[in-house]
């Protein structure tokens, strides 16, 4: 009697540990993009709509940058579809963000970032004239919190179909170049990605470090 209960209760707990483990390993996996390519192989006809799902979930929680995607979408669909299937993900996760930040306020968001680091980002969208243009150069530009921009963004007076143009606007050219470098490297033109790569590098560690000045004269 004892082992006829016993045994499932060990399946279960084995069970329970193997898909830990899965769960950990994919936490771990999220930021390659050869992985990434796999799991949206194995989903077939709706890999479009995984994908998607993905985009919009690296906004909410920030797992990876969407630029990463953006080129895992142009070597796995092709540098148009990549970028649409980007956009439409984006743009979803950004509204979503939009919304609820609304919804909770600033106190509960507050408590989701750094102090410092979102009260910086809030005062410049909430109390500066130049909040529209500093959305926009977060979106286009690399290395702004631009997620984080997203959540502080819902706590300003931007309307949302304003917010969502911004989105679109901002986001599509990087998007389109990252999925061009992205279909490329499948098709193995390694000297025309390494250069894109190497300005896109060059640009980020320029406005890294020109970033506040940046902000300060769009204020």
């Amino acid at each position: 009697m004892i082992s006829v209960v016993t045994l499932p209760v060990k399946q279960t707990v084995v069970s329970m540990v193997a898909d830990s483990f899965d769960l950990i390993a994919s936490i771990e996996q999220i930021d390659n993009p050869t992985w990434i390519q796999a799991q949206l192989a194995a989903l077939g006809p709706t890999a479009p709509v995984g994908f998607v799902l993905l985009q919009a979930l690296q906004v909410i929680i920030a797992p990876i940058p969407g630029q990463i995607l953006a080129g895992v979408a142009g070597a796995f669909f092709g540098v148009l579809p990549g970028t649409v299937y980007s956009l439409i993900g984006v743009v979803a996760g950004s509204t979503i963000v939009f919304i609820f930040t609304r919804r909770i306020g600033r106190r509960a968001v507050q408590r989701l970032f750094d102090p410092d680091q979102f009260s910086r980002w809030d005062e410049s969208l909430t109390h500066n004239e130049g909040g529209i243009l500093l959305l926009f150069a977060a979106f286009l530009l690399p290395t702004f919190p631009d997620d984080l921009l997203c959540f502080a963004a819902g706590l300003s007076d931007i309307r949302l179909r304003t917010f969502i143009l911004l989105v679109l606007t901002g986001r599509a050219p990087t998007f389109a170049l990252a999925a061009y470098a992205g279909s490329n490297a499948i098709n193995g033109q390694s000297i025309l990605v390494i250069t894109i790569v190497s300005i896109a590098i060059l640009l980020w560690t320029l406005i890294r470090h020109y970033r506040y000045i940046f902000i300060n004269w769009i204020q």
